[in-house]
This record gives C-alpha cells, sequence and structure tokens, in this order.
C-alpha cells in the first residue's frame, strides 16, 4: 500500500467531473487525486506550490554549501587590503 501525502482524497473520477468544486472544496489543502486507490497525483494551492519550491531550492542551496564545506581546509587566507 502507497501512503498518501494528504488528508484530502478525492477519486480521479469524481476529480474529472468537477476540478474547481474538488480545489474550491479543499480550501488550500493539499488533495490527493487517487487512481484504482493508489496516489495519481496532488493538487496544491499555489501557495503551497511557492512553499515547495523554496523549500526545494533552500535544500539544493545546503547541498551546495555542504559541498563547498568539505573544500575549506584547501582555503587560502587572503586579505581583502591584498586585493
Amino acid at each position: 500500500m502507497e501512503r498518501i501525502h494528504s488528508v484530502l482524497s478525492v477519486s480521479i473520477s469524481e476529480f474529472k467531473q468537477n476540478p474547481s468544486k474538488v480545489i474550491e472544496e479543499a480550501n488550500g489543502e493539499p488533495v490527493a487525486v487517487l487512481n484504482h486507490n493508489r496516489p495519481a497525483f496532488y493538487t496544491v494551492s499555489p501557495e503551497v506550490m511557492a512553499q515547495m519550491a523554496e523549500l526545494y531550492d533552500e535544500q539544493q542551496l545546503a547541498k551546495h554549501v555542504q559541498s563547498r564545506l568539505k573544500s575549506v581546509s584547501r582555503a587560502v587566507k587572503v586579505d581583502l587590503d591584498d586585493l
């Protein structure tokens, strides 16, 4: 059984009948759209999508920082006045 990552869910048939109604009734909460009782996709509000995109960007930046920190021992100390 797959885990559903939302409190609300709806069948794909019901979603296809009236997607606007499903989104409106969700009041901004994510909705799992199920096909044969398995998540086919999720609908999220633009605000939730923006939050998820920001979290993803932060995660990617954190990975980049971690990789840079591994090479800090090879750093060369430079005085700003010498630049």
